[in-house]
C-alpha cells in the first residue's frame, strides 16, 4: 500500500512570521504519517521558520527547488547539500513555472533528481501538458518523454521512493481542474512508464501526485483514483483550514 502525500506548494508566498503562523495552527490537527503524509513546499527564505516550527510534528518540508552542484560558484542558487544539512524531506523539481519562466530542461531536471538523492532527499518531480499539447492528441506522449528524461540513470530503488507529480499546465492557477478521469489517465501513464522503464514491482511502489486546482471541494474525489496517491496543492495550502480538509480528506 502507498502512503498518501499531499503537499502545499507555497510558490513565491508568505514570509518567515507567516511561515510560523501557519505551521502553529496546523501542527496539532495533522494525521499520522504512516496514514496521510503532509509535506509544505516554502521559498528558501521560509525554509529555517518552517523546519523550526515543524520540530516534533507530523508536517515533513520541502524545497521548492535545488541546484544540481552542492556548492561552488553559483550565485542565487540554492544548495542541495545544505537543504539536507537544515533538515528539509522532499524536494520539488520541474515545476512547469521552472521549465517556462526559467528555462528548465529536462537534463537540469535530471541533474538535480540525481543531486537531490545523492544528498539523502526526496525529489518530487512534475510532468504535465499545455493545452495545445493536449488539444493537438499528444499529453500521454509528452508527459511520458518527461518520466523518462527525469529518471534517466536513477536506480529502481531510487525511483521505488521518489514522488512524480502530473499537473496539466492548463490546470495549474487558472481554477480548471481535470476532471478525475483525466488526471487519473494520464497517472496511470506515467504509472505505466515506470514500469516499462524498471519493472512493475517499482511502478507500483512510486507515489503519483495530481496537481493543478487541487482543493478540498475535489480531493476525495481525486484520491480515491487508483493511480493517484496524492496531491501537490497550491493556492488552498495557503490557508491552515483548507490545508487542514486536504490532508485530513479521509476523515
Amino acid at each position: 500500500m502507498r502512503t498518501p502525500i499531499i503537499a502545499g506548494n507555497w510558490k513565491m508566498n508568505m514570509n518567515p512570521e507567516q511561515t510560523a503562523e501557519f505551521v502553529k495552527a496546523v501542527k496539532d490537527k495533522l494525521p499520522k504519517a504512516t496514514e496521510v503524509e503532509s509535506v509544505i513546499a516554502a521559498p528558501a527564505v521560509d525554509l529555517p521558520a518552517l523546519l523550526e516550527n515543524a520540530k516534533g510534528s507530523e508536517l515533513k518540508v520541502a524545497a521548492e527547488n535545488c541546484y544540481f552542484e552542492d556548492e561552488g560558484a553559483f550565485t542565487g542558487e540554492t544548495s542541495p547539500k545544505v537543504l539536507k544539512e537544515m533538515g528539509v524531506d522532499y524536494v520539488i523539481i520541474g515545476h512547469s513555472e521552472r521549465r517556462d519562466y526559467f528555462h528548465e530542461t529536462d537534463e537540469d531536471i535530471n541533474k538535480k533528481a540525481h543531486a537531490i538523492f545523492n544528498n539523502g532527499m526526496t525529489p518530487i518531480v512534475c510532468c504535465g501538458e499545455s493545452l495545445e499539447t493536449r488539444e493537438a492528441g499528444k499529453a500521454e506522449e509528452w508527459v511520458e518523454a518527461q518520466v523518462k528524461a527525469a529518471l534517466k540513470d536513477l536506480t529502481a530503488e531510487q525511483v521505488s521512493n521518489l514522488v512524480i507529480a502530473y499537473e496539466p499546465i492548463w490546470a495549474i492557477g487558472t481554477g480548471k481542474t481535470a476532471t478525475s478521469d483525466q488526471a487519473e489517465e494520464i497517472c496511470a501513464v506515467v504509472r505505466k512508464t515506470v514500469a516499462d522503464l524498471y519493472d512493475q514491482g517499482v511502478a507500483d511502489k512510486v507515489r503519483i501526485q495530481y496537481g493543478g486546482s487541487v482543493k478540498p471541494a475535489n480531493v476525495k474525489e481525486l484520491m480515491a483514483k487508483p493511480n493517484i496517491d496524492g496531491g501537490l496543492v497550491g493556492g488552498a495550502s495557503l490557508v491552515p483550514e483548507s490545508y487542514l480538509e486536504l490532508v485530513n480528506f479521509n476523515d
